[in-house]
């Protein structure tokens, strides 16, 4: 037994079972920045940490169990720690990747063992699953006292691809933080790029990022704004890194040469800090997710480029789409240097284009900081782990009217 087992505490507490730092994911990053987040409306987080292959000694004390990713007895055992401790309420955090089994089934065997409230949030929804995906999210959703998706989109899917029940769905935005308090001309004083054009994508590098395509979109537009430069921020994906090493980084390194771009792209290949995001973002100009999945339903880049007041230029996948329907950016072609070359050279031509981006982008931050989207998991876990009621104009259920917006959509 753990120290969080069995106790009591002033303070409701909310149990997080996801991937979780140290491990180095969005998704990981996700749940701290929640669990901090609900922490500051009320609750007290812990932690069941997913996706090892071995236990390690914790860094952080939150921490009170490890799921070893394909050992069954490790989710039972989890959801039966769950079941005994003061925990109120469950936060599972739902992506095919990282559970066990045939593309994660084993989170089925702990949900099965769970008799704690469970609020299941969904990051992947994608609109042409295979049986077996189908299966899984719908069964997930089933078992689930409440589901959040970060985009309208997703509740169409579930409703309409999935045949799951959405009268449960909640939509709260992805969250991103604050933006750094300095300007942009401090934050590229900061960063040695005074005086240039900040382009930049952020994240763990992998192939279909589509960051190929910016390279080779970046000829036509340096040649009228010779002081542009594209920051590729990031390192790569660690499980990328162990299959393949370094080799799609030096096959994009490669196409900086042949293109003669040295002194328009930079690679800042480092696992990046809170910190360090918020100072890149700060120095933007145009933040650029040039992804080639179409069926993307969330994305933490493009929510913090969002926050941070960046334009943004973006393929349009599902997520995408629905952030910048109404402005904030512009969409691209997929797979096209063309297309990307001719919107950068749009916005960075036209000073009134780009400041009606950026004024739409500045009006969207402030329902993505993370103390609003804190504070309506904190609520939506006052009513599932406690019963409490909704307050109007925090989160509230997915309705039949907007369902039915949805389907027409």
């Amino acid at each position: 037994m753990t120290q969080h087992d069995g106790l009591k505490r002033s303070r409701p507490q909310a149990a997080f079972v996801s991937t979780y730092p140290p491990t180095e994911c969005g998704l990981a990053t996700f749940t701290q920045d929640v669990l901090n987040s609900v922490e500051r409306h009320g609750w007290e987080g812990v932690v069941v940490s997913a996706d090892h292959e071995t236990r390690i000694e914790h860094p952080d004390p939150r921490v009170m169990y490890q799921i070893r990713r394909e050992e069954t007895a490790d989710y039972i055992e989890a959801a039966q720690r769950l079941n005994r401790s003061a925990v109120r309420v469950v936060s599972l955090q739902h992506e095919y990747g990282i559970f066990g089994g045939e593309m994660g089934d084993k989170v089925l065997t702990f949900l099965k063992y769970l008799r704690t409230p469970v609020v299941t949030t969904l990051h992947t929804v994608v609109p042409q699953p295979t049986p077996i995906m189908r299966e899984i999210l719908r069964a997930v959703v089933e078992a689930s006292d409440a589901v959040v998706v970060m985009a309208g989109t997703a509740v169409r899917l579930l409703d309409s691809i999935y045949d799951a029940p959405t009268h449960h769905v909640y939509v709260i935005p992805h969250g991103a933080p604050e933006p750094l308090p300095i300007s942009p001309q401090d934050a590229k004083a900061q960063i040695g790029m005074s005086g240039r054009i900040i382009l930049s994508t952020f994240g763990l590098v992998s192939r279909g990022k589509g960051i190929e395509d910016v390279i080779r979109a970046l000829p036509a537009v340096v040649e009228q704004f010779p002081n542009l430069v594209y920051m590729v921020l990031g390192e790569t994906h660690p499980k990328v890194r162990a299959q393949e090493g370094e080799s799609y980084r030096e096959f994009l390194m490669s196409e900086v040469e042949r293109l003669g771009l040295q002194n328009h792209v930079v690679f800042v290949n480092r696992y990046l800090s809170l910190e360090d995001i918020r100072l890149y973002l700060r120095a933007t100009d145009v933040y650029i997710t040039p992804y080639l999945n179409p069926d993307q339903i969330t994305s933490g880049t493009l929510a913090y480029a969002i926050a941070s007041g960046c334009v943004v230029l973006s393929t349009p996948y599902l997520y995408a789409r629905e952030v910048l329907s109404d402005g904030g950016g512009m969409l691209v072609q997929f797979n096209s240097p063309e297309s990307i070359a001719d919107a950068l050279l749009q916005l960075l031509s036209d000073s009134v284009l780009m400041r009606y981006h950026k004024v739409v982008a500045q009006n969207k931050a402030s329902g993505l900081s993370w103390y609003k989207v804190g504070q309506a998991y904190a609520r939506l876990f006052d009513r599932v782990g406690r019963d409490v009621p909704l307050p109007l104009g925090v989160v509230q259920p997915v309705t039949a009217s907007y369902l039915e917006s949805q389907r027409a959509g």
